[in-house]
């Protein structure tokens, strides 16, 4: 399967590092050029920016999100819908709370896009999921 990985700190960079071991292949991004570099060397494509992460990507796109909740999720997500398509998939790892989430999905239904909630600890939302379809 391909997908794109957005934010490589400690959860996108391992997580990163197990889809390659189980034969995935995975674009990446990050805001932190030595991030990026680390993962190249491991075997995957870096894109340059986020319109580079769409169109490295064959269509059914699959772009991961696993930046900090809040204002780096909505950052990310208003610069890359732009470059999507529908029936692209967007999942968001960045334990947003599950209202911004229920938006967020009524957004990308409105587009044509997929979008995932899948908050990654307890205690922060994460238990709660929005998905549109």
């Amino acid at each position: 399967m391909q997908l794109a990985m957005i934010g490589l700190g400690r959860m996108g960079g391992n997580m990163v590092r197990r889809l390659v071991q189980g034969g995935h292949e995975v674009i990446v991004y990050d805001s932190s050029r030595d991030a990026v570099k680390a993962h190249v060397a491991k075997g995957v494509n870096a894109a340059k920016d986020l319109a580079d992460v769409a169109r490295l990507l064959e269509p059914r796109r699959v772009v991961w999100v696993m930046v900090p909740a809040g204002g780096p999720v909505e950052s990310t997500l208003e610069q890359l819908v732009p470059h999507l398509s529908r029936g692209d998939i967007v999942i968001d790892g960045g334990n947003s709370n599950f209202h911004d989430s229920l938006h967020r999905a009524e957004m990308f239904r409105a587009k044509g896009i997929e979008f995932v909630d899948v908050g990654r600890a307890a205690g922060s939302g994460a238990s709660r999921s929005a998905t549109a379809s």
